[in-house]
């Protein structure tokens, strides 16, 4: 349901542009942080529209959160570290809402354990609209009304939150679409949110010459801190695939027996094949002979000329190692990019590369809770590159460093391949 405070937007509706919330500073017009603010806000909720109270309370598994926990962690995130600091008469909506919608911030204090958000069927959806309209207001009011000393130190604040509910505005999408995996009727998200089409399929290669270059962020607008510091790296002699691995290479490495294959797989790969009973990318079956994808748009066959998606780390290793080629390293693929030498980079699938996530030279987190944000996870997860058909309009550059497991593969990831002289 969408808030009141916000326009009214239907399943129909286009994305929201909010890409200008990257342009944004302390010496920005208040009524532009105010429009970067709604904008942000009304694209989570034009995102929720299409689903009823039921949708919103579904937790699909443990990895997955409810539509409506979504919804109102974000909302959270800006009572707790905005505005219960700096608003000084603002009133907590809830008290009993941080131990609910807290997820990970052992900072801010005690959290509902993640596998059990599902179970969180009170407060309902319209107690959840009610909360955001009421953290809205105080924000708009704080935004307009702090003085110039206060709105340089919350705009840091503010800017993170923006940009922290955009990237749950992704996971809102991929979360649901795996509930409706589950559901044996299947249901249709958005039959009007269909694949862009791609601007190049075939084998071509760039070479990519032996150099040192720069990666990580290095601009004047925002980043998350585990893209810094920017450092030199040596990349090359390299040849990068220009376009995606593509659905139809993907049936190809099926039917020679990818899935059947041991030698093809890391040991913890293999054992989660057999475990899993994989065989074939998330969300495809089999029905007469034919193979069909639940996408937002309903079950469709699939098509040869799509990304490959929904593939796991693991599953990309294999697929690179079957067609006698490698994944990229995060840099080779950044230094790419940065080039303009790969097709679809972004906007279609996160490709996995073959870099673990780890912190870059240098790298510290930001003292307290806000510190928690990504540094603590550098361990046992891979990054992956670019951005997906999910991703928010311009939540997405050539730094960004996204990160799953390896055996994760409910998110919009893909890949490209690279070979070596």
């Amino acid at each position: 349901m969408p808030a009141a405070t916000s326009p009214v937007l239907k399943q129909s509706d286009p994305p929201i542009a909010s890409s200008s919330v990257n342009q944004l500073s302390a010496t920005a017009p208040r009524a532009d942080w105010i429009a970067a603010y709604e904008t942000v806000r009304a694209e989570t909720e034009r995102r929720a529209a299409p689903l009823s109270a039921e949708d919103q309370i579904v937790q699909s598994m443990p990895d997955a959160s409810p539509i409506k926990w979504h919804r109102a962690h974000v909302t959270w995130f800006f009572e707790q570290f905005l505005l219960v600091p700096y608003a000084a008469d603002y009133r907590i909506f809830d008290e009993r809402f941080p131990f609910l919608f807290n997820s990970y911030y052992v900072s801010a204090g005690p959290r509902y354990e993640r596998p059990r958000r599902g179970l969180i069927t009170r407060p309902d959806v319209e107690t959840v609209t009610a909360y955001r309209e009421h953290v809205d207001a105080a924000a708009r009011a704080l935004i307009t009304e702090a003085d110039d000393a206060l709105f340089a130190t919350i705009c840091p604040i503010l800017e993170v939150g923006l940009h922290h509910e955009q990237q749950h505005q992704e996971l809102m999408l991929t979360d649901i679409l795996h509930a409706f995996a589950q559901n044996p009727v299947l249901p249709t998200y958005d039959s009007g949110r269909r694949w862009p089409e791609a601007a190049g399929v075939g084998g071509a290669f760039a070479e990519l010459g032996e150099g040192v270059h720069t990666i990580g962020y290095d601009g004047d607008g925002f980043s998350y801190d585990n893209e810094g510091p920017a450092h030199r790296v040596l990349v090359g002699p390299v040849r990068i695939a220009r376009s995606l691995v593509t659905n139809g290479d993907w049936m190809r490495f099926m039917a020679d027996g990818g899935y059947e294959t041991p030698a093809l797989w890391l040991s913890d790969g293999w054992a989660t094949v057999q475990a899993e009973g994989w065989k074939a990318p998330g969300y495809w079956r089999e029905v007469d002979g034919v193979w069909l994808s639940l996408t937002f748009a309903g079950l469709d066959p699939v098509d040869p000329d799509l990304p490959a998606c929904h593939v796991s780390y693991y599953e990309a290793d294999a697929f690179a190692r079957w067609a006698g080629k490698h994944l990229p390293s995060e840099s080779e693929w950044e230094v790419a990019a940065r080039r303009g030498l790969l097709d679809d980079a972004f906007g279609r699938v996160w490709q996995w590369t073959r870099s673990a996530y780890l912190p870059y030279p240098g790298y510290r987190a930001a003292p307290g809770a806000l510190g928690e944000y990504n540094g603590k996870f550098m361990a046992n997860q891979m990054v992956l590159r670019g951005s997906s058909i999910a991703t928010p309009e311009g939540h997405a550059r050539p730094s960004y460093r996204n990160f799953f497991y390896p055996q994760a593969r409910w998110q919009f990831t893909g890949l490209r391949l690279v070979d070596y002289p």
